[in-house]
């Protein structure tokens, strides 16, 4: 298994009662497949840089996790069929 690092932007229209569940959705999807989540860092909610779907702020959340190509490729087409993920990157850590 390898060491990525994932950041999400959750819409700021998305509940706060609600982000919890939602980043449950992403962490046992990485389990699910054979991964393992090692930090999530609950950064808040942020101004944006710039202006993303009519957005000037967005919930940031970043996962550390260890897990195969395969559950990543996943993770990223789940992100980019997620309504409420406005922004989303997946990079390897390197060792």
């Amino acid at each position: 298994m390898r060491a990525y690092e994932s950041m999400f932007v959750i819409a700021p229209t998305v509940p706060e009662e609600e982000i919890d569940a939602f980043i449950d959705r992403f962490v046992q999807l990485i389990v699910n497949n054979g991964g393992e989540v090692t930090e999530i860092d609950k950064m808040g909610r942020r101004r944006l840089a710039y202006e993303i779907e009519d957005f000037t702020e967005g919930y940031y959340v970043v996962l550390y996790f260890n897990a195969q190509p395969d559950a990543v490729a996943e993770l990223e087409r789940v992100y980019k069929i997620t309504d409420n993920v406005i922004r989303s990157m997946v990079v390897r850590k390197d060792s």
